[in-house]
């Protein structure tokens, strides 16, 4: 049986016009595109032509572009590199809960370099207030760092808002942007947005490729040293293979951007309607109209996540019970508990992202699958529906 992939926000599978636009570039069209002769020339071409690509996608200038190898080193440069070059102006950092790992990690590293990062709290959808945001500002802050969409429970924070905010202090602002590339439509001039991470294994573009932009005049420091490369900002011989992979990933989410918003959206409402006419006791987490199309993050009460996730693999189904940055962890989602929710719930909350090759015959057989798992697991439950330890079960 074909493995039914619903975990699109840990990855997606390269696009074959994606693949088709690579294949020369590692054997005819290899040149470095640092030397001074043809194939090299070429090369330079082509990572100008992504990075048109990339640009367009988000409203950007060309020049605004900055490869990496993806977005765990675009959060740390945007993060690192505006905290160091304007330490002489303050030290203070404001960034929220909820954000990834690529990014709390990189702010409690400059934690031990003496900023002072204040982590905001969440509603209970995952949202963050800009009032909050206003609110924590002091004359210390020099940079503010909220994500456009949660990888977990997929919702929209209201970057806009929180832009206008920051352009009001002078203040800089960075976003993630890594989930809601290719997912909702951006324009980083409208959004406020100086700075935003993003990466190409999300919209169907290959793994190792990733960018940053960084608005015109914003100068911050480099955190890769050795040459010359991205206009001086970036060392390191380009990732010519991966470049040009990303940015035919870009064009094609830009031309199908509206069809795939509708069509994973309706295939994630289908998905849930089956699931609430067949499951009782689930809830979503997350807010369900300022969210990503295709995440669909749920609660199976009395059942353990894991053991959920387990079975399901068992019969070839792809899921999450949350980042896949943090799969291998046993701790407690902390985007669900900075949410509010108790440890049983988030213990019992599995992620589903729907993509573009995802058919409402796999959400069938999901669901039917899902109803026979989540009977025998509430079966073999030690707690009812209090949660009280039921006296017949015992609990190996």
């Amino acid at each position: 049986m074909k493995p039914i992939y619903l975990d699109y926000s840990a990855t997606t599978p390269v696009k074959q016009e994606v693949l088709d636009a690579m294949i020369p570039y590692f054997t005819e069209k290899f040149g470095n595109p640092s030397s001074l002769y043809g194939i090299g020339f070429a090369s330079k071409d082509a990572i100008e032509l992504a990075r048109s690509q990339v640009a367009a996608l988000i409203g950007a200038e060309d020049r605004e572009i900055y490869f990496t190898s993806g977005g765990t080193e675009a959060d740390n440069w945007a993060v690192i590199g505006a905290a160091r070059s304007r330490k002489n102006k303050g030290n203070h950092i404001i960034t929220t809960k909820i954000e990834h790992h690529a990014l709390l990690h990189t702010c409690k590293a400059l934690e031990k370099e003496g900023f002072v990062v204040t982590y905001l709290d969440v509603d209970d959808n995952g949202i963050v207030d800009p009032a909050q945001v206003k609110n924590a500002i002091t004359d210390q802050t020099i940079l503010i760092s909220v994500m456009f969409a949660n990888n977990e429970i997929g919702t929209l924070q209201p970057i806009a808002e929180i832009g206008a905010i920051a352009k009001e202090n002078g203040i800089l602002f960075h976003s993630d942007g890594v989930q809601a590339l290719g997912n909702v439509d951006i324009d980083v001039r409208s959004a406020g947005v100086d700075m935003m991470s993003m990466s190409a294994h999300k919209i169907y573009g290959p793994k190792g490729i990733g960018a940053l932009y960084i608005r015109k005049g914003v100068v911050i420091e480099n955190i890769l040293f050795g040459g010359g490369q991205e206009n001086k900002r970036r060392a390191g011989t380009e990732n010519l293979t991966g470049i040009v992979g990303f940015g035919k990933a870009a064009e094609l989410a830009g031309k199908n951007l509206n069809d795939h918003i509708k069509q994973v959206r309706d295939l994630r409402n289908y998905f849930l309607e089956q699931i609430r006419s067949r499951i009782d006791d689930i809830s979503v987490n997350g807010d369900l109209e300022k969210r990503l199309p295709g995440n669909l993050n749920l609660i199976f009460n009395y059942v353990e996540g894991e053991a959920l996730l387990l079975h399901l693999d068992i019969r070839g189904i792809c899921a999450s019970t949350g980042s896949a940055c943090s799969s291998a962890s046993f701790s407690p989602s902390h985007v669900l508990s900075a949410m509010g929710l108790p440890l049983e719930k988030v213990y019992s909350s599995l992620r589903f992202t729907v993509g573009d090759f995802t058919t409402k015959e796999d959400l069938d057989l999901v669901v039917a699958s899902l109803v026979e798992i989540v009977s025998k697991l509430r079966e073999l439950s030690p707690f009812d529906k209090d949660h009280r330890m039921q006296s017949t079960q015992v609990l190996r």
